[in-house]
């Protein structure tokens, strides 16, 4: 793979990553900011900018914040495995109605808003993207293990999301590619406790197969359920 990254948006063209202070977002952004195609890349986080993705009023405040700019291309790199201490669940007996609501709140219903508030500044007339992190255990039909019942289920939803609003956002925006996209396992906090056995990837090479791949789609592939090498993950 070439160290250098060139998309193939328009010259010119301009992107937004949100979560972008995570291991693999502000990976994301700086491979997009060294892209001399690229004219402006925008990062905002929780920590930068007070973006809280399970905080409707924060997630429509930073939106409107940032006027009628068009970006060619939006990165969704929000989401986490254990929240408030409390991991992933090894069976049925250990599974909590608090902790599994907060894994849906921040892994499908935080990527909603953002796609209620954030899709409106996709440009419209031209070809451009927009793609969530999601994981390969919210597939359905490649869980063969079990466990992690709650993790699995949130990306399960959020694939449904990005399904159900690529249909829609088709229609406005027919030029548009709205995607969810399995990372690989990178070397990131979230992954540090689960990596035993588990090749890990350093948030750069991750973020360069991401970007490869997203830059490979086009507007029939909206709507689909990706990982980094390109290949298609069953739902």
């Amino acid at each position: 793979m070439s160290d250098a990254l060139m998309m193939s948006l328009d010259v010119g063209y301009r992107a937004l990553v949100i979560g972008a202070s995570g291991g693999i977002g502000k990976a994301l952004a700086d491979q997009l900011a060294e892209d001399g195609n690229c004219e402006k890349i925008v990062r905002l986080s929780r920590r930068a900018d007070g973006l809280d993705v399970t905080d409707e009023a924060s997630v429509q405040r930073v939106a409107e914040g940032l006027g009628r700019q068009e970006f060619d291309i939006i990165l969704c790199a929000t989401g986490a495995l254990t929240i408030g201490g409390v991991g992933p669940e090894k069976s049925i007996k250990q599974i909590s109605a608090e902790a599994m609501m907060a894994q849906f709140a921040l892994n499908a219903v935080g990527p909603a808003l953002v796609l209620k508030y954030f899709a409106p500044l996709l440009a419209r007339r031209r070809r451009a993207i927009m793609a969530f992190l999601s994981a390969r255990v919210g597939s359905i039909g490649d869980n063969a293990l079990g466990g992690w019942i709650s993790y699995r289920a949130s990306k399960a939803a959020l694939n449904q999301i990005v399904h159900t609003a690529a249909i829609e956002i088709a229609r406005t925006a027919p030029a548009s590619t709205i995607v969810a996209i399995h990372p690989g396992t990178v070397k990131t906090e979230l992954s540090e406790a689960f990596a035993a056995g588990h090749q890990r990837f350093e948030p750069s090479d991750a973020a360069q197969r991401i970007l490869t791949t997203l830059d490979g789609l086009q507007s029939r592939d909206t709507g689909r359920f990706f990982a980094y090498d390109g290949t298609t993950i069953p739902w």
